[in-house]
C-alpha cells in the first residue's frame, strides 16, 4: 500500500545552519506545533526523553480529540492504541505527531500509524541513543539544517555506503566518513535475509528503517537517502513507480536530510515528494549508462530544467567516450551558473576512468568512496584523498604552511592533525609553534605559503593585520582561528572564533536548540574574556537570563548578563538550565557548591532509555522542569576535586573539555581546509593525550 499523506501540514520554517545558526545569528525557532509522541506498549517513558530534549514538560492523552491549544509548550503523549482511534481525524496544524517505534519489541511499527504520522522515530532501548533522538526532533522540527551551511562550502562530498547491512561499515564508520559531508545509503543494495536462506527481492519498510536507525545512531553526518533503480546501475525494480514513493516518502518520515529522487519518476510522485519534504531536501537525480547522452546537447539543458522543478539540488551523471566530455561538461556547469545564478546547485560528474577529471572538478555533493568499502557505487569512483591529489597535482590546491600558534602544552594537535591531513589526501604542513614574543603570530601570517593558522590562546580581535573579522570574532572580542581566503597578492587574512561553536555544538548534543529558549544560565570564570565565547555561544540559542560568578560582562555581551553579588542573590535564582564553567583547573572545584544546590538527585545516562516520574495526573516533571540540565567545565589539566562527577551524581547532563575541545576542532578544521573530518573520528583518533 502506498504512503499517503492525510492533510496538508505547514512546512517547518528552515534554518541557516547546523544547530539553526550561522554567524552568530539566533537560533531558528523551527515548527512551533504542539509534540504528540505515540508510544508503544509499555514505552510511555520515551515520551518523557523527547519532553527532556525539548526542555518541555509533558502530559499522557488518551486521544488526539484531547489535545488543544492550550497545551501549547507540551509535549503530549498518546498510546499507540489510542492513537490509532483518531489519529486521521487530528487537526494537523495544531499538532505534530510522531510515531515512536521500539524495534527491540521484535515486531514492525504499526503500518497505517506509520503511514498517518508525520513522522516515525525508531530507536532501541540498550542502548540507547539519546544524541540520536536530539538529532531526529530538532531537524524535524526545523531547529537545525545542514543545508544551508553546505551550500556555501567550497566543496562537499559524500560517501556511499555499498554494504547489504549497514551493520558490518559501523565499526569503520568514523575512518569512513572523514572528508564526508554527508553519508548515503543505497536502499537498493541492501539484502534482508528471510527464514529460508534467500534474500528478499526488496527489502522491507521495517528493515530499511531499522537500517537508517542504525546509521544515524552512530553518525552526525546527513543521510542521503538512495533508492536506485536496476537502469542507472541499482537494483530496485522499475514496474512499481509507487513502490518508490513508499520508501521515498518514509526517509522523509525518518527524518532523512536529504533524498534522492529519480526524475524518471512519474512527475506527480516527484512533485508530492517535493511538497511533502518537510525539512528534508530533494535531490533529483539523472543518471546515464548509455554512452550516447552528450552535454552540449538542447536534452542536456532540458534535464536540469526538468529536474530542479522539483529539486533542492540537481544530480547528473553518465558515462563519457573521450576525455573532451569532460571539458564539455565543464563548459555545461558554467552555462548553467550563468543562466540559473538562483536556481538549485548543480552536482554533474561523468563515470568511468575517462570522466574522473569531472570528480575532481565539481564542487557540489560530489560522490566519494573508501578503500574499505566493498564496492564502489559507480564506474571511476574516486576517495577523497584520491580527489584532493588529483587537485593538488593540477595546481588547484596549492600545498600551505599551516599552525597551531601558542603554548606547546596548550596546542598538542599536530599529530592529530597530520593524521587527518594525510587521511584526506591534503598537500600541506602542519606544525605546532610556541608563539614566543609580541609579533609572532604576524610574522607566520606574512610567511608567503602561510595557509592559516589555529591560536590558543586566542589573540584580542584587533590586529592591524587582520584586516576582517567574522561576527562572532567581532562580538566576543577573539581570534582563534586566521582563515586564508583567496590566493596570491588578492589573499586576505579573516580572523574567526571556533570556541563558541564547539560549545554550542556540546550543549545541542543531548538536546534540542529550543530547549535553552529563555531559561536561565551560570557561568563561572575568573574574568570576562574566558567566557566571553560562552555566553556568544548560550545567546545563540536563545538563552533567557545569565548570571556570572567570578566576573562582570563588558562590551557588546553585558546586555542580559547579571552577577551573583551574594548567598541570598544565588537564592533567588530561578532554577538554571545550564551552568558552564570556564574557571582555571586549580579553581575548577569551586562550581561544586552550585552543582549541588540546583541538584534534582538524579543519576543521568545516556546510554540507557531514562524514565521521568510522572504525577498522579499523568503529568511528567510535575508543575514545571525536571532541575539540573546541563553543565560543562571547560578546565583543561589537572584540577582539585572532580566536577564531572559530582555534577553527574546530582542528576546533571555533564560534558568536559574533551568534549568541547574535539566540537572546536571539527569547526577549526573546517575552518582552515574546508573539509569535514567527524566529531566521532576526532575523538577516536586524538587518542587520550590530546584533550
Amino acid at each position: 500500500m502506498a504512503t499517503k499523506q492525510l492533510q496538508d501540514a505547514p512546512t517547518p520554517a528552515r534554518p541557516k545552519s547546523t544547530n539553526g545558526v550561522i554567524n552568530g545569528t539566533k537560533a531558528g525557532t523551527g515548527d512551533t506545533r504542539i509534540v504528540v509522541i505515540i508510544y508503544g506498549l509499555a514505552q510511555e517513558k520515551i515520551v518523557s526523553v523527547f519532553a527532556d530534549v525539548l526542555g518541555k514538560p509533558y502530559r499522557l492523552a488518551p486521544n488526539f480529540q484531547s489535545v488543544g491549544s492550550e497545551d501549547h509548550g507540551t509535549v503530549i503523549g498518546i498510546a499507540t492504541s489510542d492513537a490509532k482511534v483518531d489519529i486521521g481525524m487530528r487537526n494537523k496544524m495544531l499538532m505534530v505527531a510522531i510515531n515512536a517505534h521500539c524495534v527491540d519489541l521484535g515486531m514492525p511499527p504499526d503500518v497505517d500509524l506509520s503511514a498517518a504520522a508525520d513522522y516515525e522515530f525508531l530507536y532501541t532501548q540498550q542502548p540507547f541513543f539519546r544524541r540520536d533522538l536530539s538529532r531526529f526532533i530538532a531537524f524535524t522540527l526545523g531547529q537545525i539544517s545542514h543545508h544551508e551551511a553546505l551550500i556555501t562550502k567550497p566543496r562537499t562530498y559524500f560517501i556511499s555506503t555499498t554494504f547489504p547491512d549497514v551493520r558490518t561499515a559501523l565499526s569503520n564508520l568514523d575512518i569512513l566518513s572523514v572528508g564526508s559531508d554527508a553519508v548515503e545509503i543505497r536502499v537498493d543494495l541492501l539484502k534482508e535475509p528471510l527464514p529460508d536462506g534467500t534474500y528478499s527481492a526488496v527489502p522491507s519498510l521495517s528493515y530499511v528503517g531499522e537500517q537508517v536507525m542504525l546509521l544515524r545512531q552512530r553518525t552526525e553526518l546527513p543521510i542521503i537517502f538512495t533508492t536506485r533503480c536496476t537502469r542507472e546501475n541499482g537494483r530496485f525494480p522499475m514496474d512499481n513507480p509507487a513502490l518508490y514513493y513508499e520508501y521515498l516518502y518514509r526517509a522523509i518520515q525518518w527524518g532523512c536530510e536529504y533524498v534522492d529522487v529519480e526524475i524518471w519518476l512519474p512527475e506527480d510522485i516527484r512533485r508530492r515528494l517535493y511538497e511533502q519534504r518537510g525539512n528534508s531536501r530533494i535531490i533529483s537525480a539523472f543518471h546515464d549508462f548509455s554512452g550516447t547522452f552528450k552535454w552540449p546537447s538542447p536534452a542536456a539543458q532540458s534535464i536540469f530544467l526538468e529536474s530542479k522543478k522539483y529539486g533542492d539540488i540537481v544530480k547528473m551523471i553518465t558515462i563519457i567516450n573521450s576525455m573532451s566530455e569532460n571539458y564539455e561538461l565543464e563548459y555545461f556547469r558554467s552555462q548553467i551558473k550563468a543562466n540559473y545564478p538562483d536556481g538549485p546547485p548543480l552536482s554533474a560528474v561523468n563515470m568511468g576512468q575517462l570522466g574522473q577529471l569531472s570528480r575532481a572538478l565539481n564542487t557540489v555533493f560530489s560522490p566519494i568512496t573508501h578503500p574499505l568499502l566493498p564496492i564502489v557505487a559507480a564506474p571511476g569512483q574516486m576517495s577523497a584523498a584520491e580527489i584532493n591529489g588529483a587537485l593538488s597535482t593540477m595546481g588547484q590546491l596549492p600545498k600551505k604552511n599551516i599552525y597551531a600558534i601558542g603554548s606547546f602544552r596548550s596546542t598538542p594537535q599536530a599529530t592529530f592533525f597530520e593524521k587527518c591531513f594525510n587521511e584526506l589526501g591534503l598537500p600541506h604542513n602542519f606544525a605546532s609553534v610556541d608563539r614566543g614574543v609580541k609579533g609572532t603570530v604576524e610574522t607566520f601570517c606574512l610567511q608567503p605559503n602561510f595557509g592559516g593558522a589555529y591560536i590558543n590562546p586566542p589573540l584580542p580581535a584587533s590586529q592591524p593585520y587582520i584586516p576582517h573579522l567574522s561576527d562572532a570574532a567581532r562580538t566576543i572580542g577573539a581570534i582563534d582561528t586566521i582563515v586564508v581566503r583567496g590566493e596570491g597578492n588578492s589573499s586576505s587574512f579573516v580572523g574567526d572564533n571556533a570556541t563558541w561553536k564547539g560549545i554550542r555544538a556540546t550543549l545541542t548534543r543531548d538536546f534540542a536548540p529550543s530547549a535553552y529558549k529563555d531559561r536561565a544560565a551560570i557561568i563561572l570564570s575568573s574574568n570576562g574574556e574566558d567566557a566571553a565565547s560562552v555566553i556568544f555561544a548560550l545567546r545563540s540559542l536563545n538563552i533567557g537570563k545569565i548570571y556570572t560568578v567570578g566576573f562582570k560582562a563588558q562590551g557588546p555581551l553585558a546586555s542580559g548578563v547579571e552577577p551573583f553579588t551574594s548567598i541570598e542573590s544565588v537564592q533567588r535564582v530561578d532554577q538554571p538550565f545550564a551552568i558552564i564553567s570556564a574557571l582555571p583547573p586549580d579553581k575548577s572545584h569551586l562550581v561544586q557548591p552550585l552543582l549541588r544546590h540546583f541538584s534534582n538527585g538524579k543519576s543521568s545516562s545516556h546510554q540507557h532509555l531514562p524514565g521521568l516520574a510522572t504525577n498522579g495526573n499523568g503529568n511528567g516533571n510535575g508543575n514545571g522542569f525536571a532541575k539540573g540540565k546541563v553543565f560543562i567545565d571547560l578546565a583543561n589539566g589537572p584540577r582539585k576535586g572532580d566536577p564531572l562527577a559530582v555534577a553527574e551524581q546530582s542528576g546533571w547532563t555533564a560534558y568536559g573539555v574533551a568534549d568541547t575541545s574535539a566540537f572546536t576542532t571539527v569547526e577549526t578544521l573546517r575552518l582552515l581546509v574546508g573539509q569535514n573530518v567527524p566529531y566521532s573520528f576526532v575523538r577516536l583518533a586524538s587518542g587520550r593525550g590530546l584533550y
